[in-house]
């Protein structure tokens, strides 16, 4: 089991008023799933990505990462899995505009202290994976924005991380674009990779294997998809 979420519970204070995010998800993830969280604007879905990433803590309830309880750990801790255990892929790409493609990919590694030469290899390996081996020394502004995701999708790749987290990867392209992406993630999942997108758009979710709705904090739909 790779997710474990118990009864989990996320209140906002805003102006003096609780908001309640999330009321009570119980969510399981095994390992090597592809897996789309749906939902409109203020379900809940980016609250429990980002409990999901170890960016936030809940309120209440327990969330299990690879058997490790991680709802009371420190940010230090919170931190480590991040870096070791978990790719993340954002709709704004975040890439650096002055560096290379490979750069971009390579800087995670740098983070986690491996040597130039392996870095490097490591991240000509996960360019080559998406398909951008004729473009590891463009820089941003010279890529495409569906290049730029597959960068992006490359540097959540590159130090093998035990998930995927993708929110709305195909927010900024057109529709070929995404649909080129999401035949990427559909490769990565057929090569053991556990991948958790997030999205509002049902053309996204169907692409994935398990179609989780959420909706005023609560799920109120798990599906496997069979198409």
């Amino acid at each position: 089991m790779l997710i474990d979420i118990q009864n989990l519970v996320k209140d906002y204070q805003m102006d003096s008023v609780d908001v309640a995010a999330l009321r009570g998800i119980n969510l399981q993830v095994q390992k090597n799933e592809f897996v789309a969280i749906m939902g409109p604007s203020g379900s809940g879905k980016s609250t429990l990505m980002n409990i999901l990433g170890c960016l936030d803590n809940p309120t209440s309830g327990v969330y299990r990462f690879n058997n490790t309880d991680v709802t009371g750990l420190n940010d230090d801790e919170l931190s480590d899995i991040r870096n070791k255990h978990i790719g993340f892929i954002f709709q704004s790409f975040n890439l650096l505009k002055r560096m290379s493609a490979l750069e971009n990919v390579e800087l995670p590694l740098m983070y986690a202290g491996i040597d130039k030469a392996k870095r490097m290899a490591m991240s000509k390996q996960a360019l080559e994976k998406v398909g951008l081996a004729d473009r590891m020394k463009h820089r941003p502004s010279e890529l495409s924005g569906g290049q730029r995701q597959r960068v992006a999708i490359a540097r959540a790749l590159v130090n093998n991380p035990g998930m995927i987290l993708a929110d709305e990867p195909t927010g900024a392209l057109d529709t070929t674009s995404s649909m080129e992406i999401m035949d990427v993630f559909k490769q990565l999942h057929t090569e053991g990779n556990t991948i958790i997108v997030i999205t509002h758009e049902r053309e996204i979710a169907a692409c994935c294997k398990r179609i989780i709705l959420i909706r005023d904090g609560l799920i109120t739909s798990d599906t496997p998809n069979l198409n």
